[in-house]
């Protein structure tokens, strides 16, 4: 059977980028980002929803947004749905978040989040490791999160 993962998000950062490295030096970072939808209700009336996503960075990708980013930048972002588990305490937890492939820095001078004064044109950052889950390596109990 064929499948197919890929995901296509653009919203604001949650909170500042904290670059992290794993044991081997990969730079990793992980990020809340917000998507909103407005929509109108069954009375016609206009609602506001926000979905709170967490996206994970690797590589030259984590560094970019580190540099770049902070709460409140808009972003563009594409990758896949991971689910990671865990048992704690007994319990079996889950988190579905999504893996950045590609990542596209949106805005330009002065607006949120921007911090170079050199560029106002978009960034575009791939992964070189995009099929990957992490890059080589690297295993889930290496992450510093």
């Amino acid at each position: 059977m064929a499948s197919y993962n890929r995901v296509i998000l653009m919203g604001n950062l949650t909170r500042d980028v904290q670059l992290r490295y794993t044991p081997g030096g990969t730079p990793v970072t992980e990020v809340g980002l917000a998507v909103n939808d407005r929509r109108k209700n069954q009375n016609g009336e206009w609602i506001d929803e926000t979905t709170f996503v967490d996206v994970t960075f690797w590589g030259r990708t984590a560094e970019v947004a580190a540099e770049y980013l902070s709460k409140g930048s808009p972003v563009f972002v594409e990758g896949r749905l991971k689910l990671d588990s865990w048992e704690k305490e007994g319990q079996k937890n889950y988190k579905l978040r999504v893996v950045c492939d590609r990542m596209q820095l949106l805005g330009g001078r002065g607006e949120a989040g921007a911090r170079s004064s050199s560029s106002s044109h978009d960034e575009y950052v791939e992964s070189r490791d995009a099929h990957r889950d992490e890059p080589t390596g690297i295993g889930s109990d290496e992450i510093p999160f």
